[in-house]
């Protein structure tokens, strides 16, 4: 049974990407991926999100994208 709280991500199609996280701090709400962050072997290990309102980046591991509890996809 598939758990309803996570999002199937492809992450080779990241790249500009949306994002809205779902307890916004500093107003900073929508967000967009500019940059994939990748190991030694070319595997995706993290994102660089920019704040749309601020510009403001940060960066995750990609992988938490998928929880639907903390970032929806999309700018809702």
């Amino acid at each position: 049974m598939p758990n309803y709280n996570y999002t199937q991500i492809n992450p080779e199609k990241l790249l500009l990407s949306k994002w809205t996280a779902v307890h916004p701090q500093q107003k900073e709400k929508h967000f967009l991926v500019t940059k994939l962050i990748r190991n030694d072997e070319q595997y995706i290990v993290a994102c660089l999100l920019e704040a749309v309102i601020n510009h403001r980046e940060y960066e995750f591991d990609w992988q938490r994208l998928k929880d639907m509890s903390i970032w929806l996809p999309g700018w809702r």
